[in-house]
């Protein structure tokens, strides 16, 4: 009876510290930023991440090792290096106890935690005082990271923009299928008056604007994004980008838009054939309008939209508490 009390106790323990960063999602740490509880989406450990590992009754097995640039860890009395990198901290002690049992140990009970969270960050961008990567070891909101990163400079507009890919690891591939990804808009003022609050996650990307854009995508001479201070329609857009080009199907122009704060996107789709003819009106665009012209799928196409903010991030990396 006494190691029946004693082993469910040791896998109560062992069930909280799988469970530990999921906790962390519904309120501010000081250990690591918050983590969704989808299976799926839960941390995935990265490169120069710091863990922490126990081996139950085995305290000479227990050390706290970070993982190597190749992805791996060495741990005591193991020949080969375990691949860490990727994986959640119960799948990779699942993986550590199979290797001492294989070895030594009959039954081994192994817990893994993050202790020091290095390979995530949240990127900011556009008209802030410093552009960078910032490491963060708790939660942060978007007040807070524009803080960080200077706060908007005198180039700024009225707008902030978010990129989330879906997921809060850096494993998932950018053209994988089931990868959501979302593009939250705010005005600036609404932020920093305190009327809007956004929690960031790991991985996104956020972006404040010199002025209103629109984005031009797929089969133009010139795609990307169009500053406007001023109404624009969608024949004064694809002028601006240069024209069609001949694959272009001028009957399925697409504009996604976004509605409310929560990143959905409702898509319209356009007949310049018609709009030449002036048998419907030219449409007005709004600011963060993504016009399509393309058979792409929306998911595909915000995707690319990420890739690009991404790309225009500095390289150089920050950290904080």
């Amino acid at each position: 009876m006494r190691n029946f009390i004693t082993t469910l106790s040791v896998s109560i323990l062992a069930l909280c510290s799988c469970f530990g960063i999921w906790a962390q999602s519904t309120a501010p740490s000081d250990t690591t930023v918050a983590m969704v509880d989808k299976d799926d989406d839960r941390y995935r450990i990265g490169f120069q991440d710091v863990l922490e590992i126990r081996v139950f009754k085995h305290s000479e097995l227990s050390q706290r090792v970070s993982v190597s640039p190749n992805g791996t860890i060495s741990l005591f009395r193991l020949d080969r290096p375990v691949v860490a990198v990727c994986k959640s901290e119960t799948e990779l002690a699942r993986e550590i106890a199979a290797a001492y049992k294989a070895k030594f140990i009959r039954d081994p009970e192994v817990t893994v935690n993050v202790a020091d969270q290095r390979s995530q960050s949240i990127g900011v961008m556009g008209a802030v005082g410093k552009p960078e990567y910032f490491f963060v070891k708790r939660r942060f909101h978007l007040l807070e990271m524009l803080a960080l990163a200077g706060g908007p400079n005198k180039e700024s507009g009225t707008r902030v923009i978010v990129s989330r890919t879906g997921s809060t690891s850096k494993c998932k591939q950018a053209d994988d299928p089931d990868q959501e990804v979302n593009v939250y808009s705010f005005k600036l003022r609404d932020i920093q008056e305190g009327k809007k609050t956004f929690w960031m996650q790991p991985g996104d990307l956020v972006s404040v604007l010199e002025a209103d854009i629109i984005y031009i995508y797929g089969n133009v001479q010139q795609q990307g994004a169009i500053k406007i201070r001023e109404s624009i329609t969608l024949t004064q857009a694809l002028a601006t980008a240069e024209g069609l080009k001949p694959a272009a199907k001028k009957d399925k122009i697409r504009v996604l838009r976004q509605k409310g704060d929560k990143g959905e996107r409702e898509e319209l789709v356009f007949d310049m054939n018609l709009i030449d003819k002036g048998k419907i009106s030219d449409p007005i665009l709004q600011p963060n309008d993504i016009v399509a012209v393309s058979e792409d799928k929306a998911k595909a196409i915000l995707l690319s939209f990420a890739s690009a903010i991404k790309n225009t991030v500095p390289n150089a990396a920050l950290r904080f508490p």
